[in-house]
C-alpha cells in the first residue's frame, strides 16, 4: 500500500497540513521540522502526489527551457551543455524539475511554450538566446508569464535577464591583441539576428576605434556557433592580399575550425595567426596549440538564470531584485595568443 501524508505526518508527531507546508517550503516552518518531517518521509518512501500538489498550490514546480532552433548547433557546442547544466542544478536543489521545449521556427517555439505554460505544466521559461525583434519575448512579455532571458534583450530593457558585458568582453579581447602589436585584426562572428553577436563586434571596432586602428568591411565575417564556420573563416581570410594577423572569434567552436584549417594549410598558430576566442570551454585548454579565450561563467549564467527565474515564480513578482543580473568575465590567456607582432 502506498504511503499517505497522513502516515508520514502520524510517525513525525504532526498535522497532514504541517507536512503539506514542509512540501510546499512554507516559511513558516523551521528548519527543525522540515528537516525531521523529510527525514520521516525519506524513511517511509513516501513520495508527493505532483499532480494533486499541482492542484492546491496553483503551480507545477517545473520551469521550461527553450532551445534553440538549431539542434546541429546545440549539440556540437558544449556553452549549451553547460549552460544546462547550470539550470538544471539550481533548479533541483530549489525542487523544480526542467522541460525542455524547441520549434523549428518562431511560430512553433511560441506554440510549444503556449501549451506548456497554459496548459499548467511548467510555471516560467529560461531562454537560452537572445534574438533582435523576438516574437517569443513578445509573446511571453505581453500575457505576463514568469520568464528569464540569458542575453540582453534591445526591446524590453526592463525584462529579467542574465548577462556578461559582451561589449566590454570583446574590447578586452581586441585589446590584448592590440597590446601584442597587432594591427591587422579580423573578427569571426556569429548570426546577425543575435544581440550577442552586435554587442561584441561593437566591443571589437570600440577597440579598433580607440586605438587607431583601420577597421576593413573584409575583415569581418559572418557565421554560425560550429565548425565550419570558423574553417569557411579562415579560408577567406587566409585568402586575402592584406590578411589579418590576429583574429577575434565569436565562440570557441568556431576557433577549432579554424585552428583545423590552419593545420590543413601548414600556418602555424600564434605564429602565423594570433587566436582568441569566448566561452573558455574545457575543449580549449586542450586544444593544439591552448586556446585564449574570455571566460564568460557559462555554468552562473545558467545557474543564476534558474534561480532569478524560480525566485520571481514564488514571489509571484519580479521588483524584489535587480532586473539584469551581469556575470563578470576574465581573459584566459593560452598559446594561442602568445606571440607579439614585433617579432615577425
Amino acid at each position: 500500500m502506498a504511503v499517505t501524508i497522513k502516515d508520514v505526518a502520524k510517525k513525525a508527531g504532526v498535522s497532514p497540513s504541517t507536512v503539506s507546508r514542509v512540501l510546499s517550503n512554507h516559511p513558516r516552518i523551521s528548519a527543525e521540522t522540515s528537516r525531521k518531517v523529510k527525514d520521516i518521509m525519506e524513511q517511509l518512501g513516501y513520495h508527493p502526489n505532483i499532480m494533486a500538489k499541482s492542484l492546491v498550490s496553483k503551480t507545477t514546480n517545473s520551469i521550461c527551457i527553450m532551445l534553440p532552433k538549431s539542434a546541429e548547433e546545440l549539440f556540437s557546442n558544449f556553452f549549451f551543455m553547460e549552460l544546462i547544466r547550470g539550470i538544471v542544478t539550481q533548479a533541483s536543489r530549489l525542487g523544480y524539475d526542467v522541460l525542455i521545449s524547441s520549434g523549428a521556427n518562431e511560430k512553433e517555439e511560441i506554440e510549444g511554450v503556449s501549451r506548456l505554460i497554459n496548459g499548467r505544466r511548467v510555471d516560467g521559461v529560461i531562454l537560452l538566446y537572445s534574438r533582435q525583434d523576438d516574437p517569443v519575448i513578445d509573446f511571453l512579455h505581453e500575457n505576463g508569464h514568469h520568464f528569464v532571458l540569458i542575453g540582453r534583450s534591445e526591446q524590453y530593457p526592463d525584462i529579467l535577464s542574465v548577462d556578461n558585458d559582451n561589449v566590454q568582453a570583446s574590447y578586452d579581447a581586441t585589446k590584448h591583441l592590440i597590446s601584442l602589436g597587432h594591427e591587422r585584426i579580423g573578427f569571426v562572428s556569429g548570426p546577425p539576428d543575435l544581440v550577442v553577436s552586435k554587442d561584441r563586434l561593437k566591443g571589437y571596432l570600440d577597440a579598433l576605434h580607440d586605438s587607431g586602428l583601420e577597421m576593413r568591411p573584409e575583415w569581418i565575417v559572418e557565421g554560425e556557433f560550429l565548425q565550419d564556420s570558423g574553417y569557411r573563416a579562415m579560408s577567406f581570410f587566409m585568402n586575402l592580399p592584406n590578411r589579418p594577423t590576429g583574429l577575434v572569434l565569436i565562440d570557441d567552436v568556431v576557433s577549432f575550425g579554424v585552428l583545423r584549417g590552419l593545420h590543413e594549410l601548414k600556418y602555424k598558430v600564434p605564429e602565423d595567426l594570433c587566436l582568441v576566442s569566448f566561452n573558455n570551454i574545457p575543449l580549449s585548454e586542450l586544444s593544439t596549440p591552448p586556446l585564449s579565450s574570455i571566460d564568460i561563467g557559462i555554468y552562473n549564467l545558467g545557474y543564476t538564470a534558474s534561480q532569478v527565474l524560480i525566485q520571481s515564480i514564488q514571489n509571484n513578482s519580479d521588483k524584489s531584485y535587480q532586473k539584469r543580473q551581469i556575470i563578470p568575465h576574465r581573459l584566459m590567456v593560452r598559446e594561442s595568443s602568445m606571440y607579439s607582432i614585433s617579432k615577425k
